[in-house]
């Protein structure tokens, strides 16, 4: 619960602020996966299942609703324009 309410909370930063007021590129990789793993994402790299884990995950695809991929498309953008490299 403790990790979807910070998830919540920086995912509407993002929403609200835009993706460009993010601090790092981690707050933007961090923003874009909390939306896979909100949607049952089941992670294969070890900074995302050691940052999300993978219990109770269902899929390697996940389905997300117009605004999610609206926001996930957004926060790309910014992570291309600052050549962020995350993962």
């Amino acid at each position: 619960m403790r990790l979807f309410k910070l998830a919540a909370f920086t995912l509407a930063s993002l929403t609200v602020a835009a993706p460009a007021m993010a601090a790092s590129c981690y707050d933007l990789w961090y923003a874009r996966n909390a939306i896979y793993k909100d949607n049952g994402y089941c992670f294969k790299t070890n900074l995302g299942i050691s940052t999300f884990g993978n219990d109770g995950c269902w899929t390697n695809y996940a389905h997300l609703s117009p605004g999610e991929q609206s926001r996930v498309n957004a926060i790309q953008r910014e992570e291309r324009y600052r050549g962020c490299h995350v993962n």
